[in-house]
């Protein structure tokens, strides 16, 4: 384990969905804070740090975000579009969580700039492993399933 805090940033309309996610995350030991919002407005909010997510000692920049794609207010592509067209934000690590298997979704999300795309639900064993290719080696020794 690198010894390092992380905070994800799960952008997730369902509230099912959304505690399976945490769940998983907790049990797995994956982050020290989990941050859920369930629009994406709101998502933008927290991550340009406005409004209630201002106070960034409460509300830190992720170093992770897991984004499903069809959310409210903004759509999940577009939360992508601008993480990714942003000069602070832009090296954010975005994984698309979603129940979409459509090619379009998944060609449009890369086009984006999405580090990886899941289809819901996840097979946190496959998660773990997303997580050690994107750089969190620490995962896949932290708490293992077996």
């Amino acid at each position: 384990m690198n010894g390092h805090p992380l905070t994800i940033l799960l952008v997730e309309d369902n509230p099912d969905h959304a505690v399976l996610v945490m769940r998983n995350l907790e049990d797995f030991k994956v982050a020290n804070k989990i941050i859920h919002v369930d629009d994406g407005q709101a998502a933008l909010d927290y991550l340009y740090g406005q409004g209630e997510y201002a106070d960034r000692l409460r509300f830190p920049i992720p170093n992770l975000i897991l984004l499903d794609l069809r959310l409210p207010k903004v759509d999940g592509l577009e939360v992508l579009r601008e993480v990714k067209e942003n000069a602070e934000l832009k090296s954010i690590p975005v994984v698309i969580l979603t129940t979409s298997d459509a090619e379009r979704d998944l060609v449009r999300a890369y086009e984006f700039g999405a580090n990886s795309f899941l289809t819901k639900p996840v097979d946190f064993q496959e998660f773990t492993n997303l997580m050690r290719d994107l750089g969190f080696y620490w995962l896949a020794w932290n708490k293992r399933p077996w």
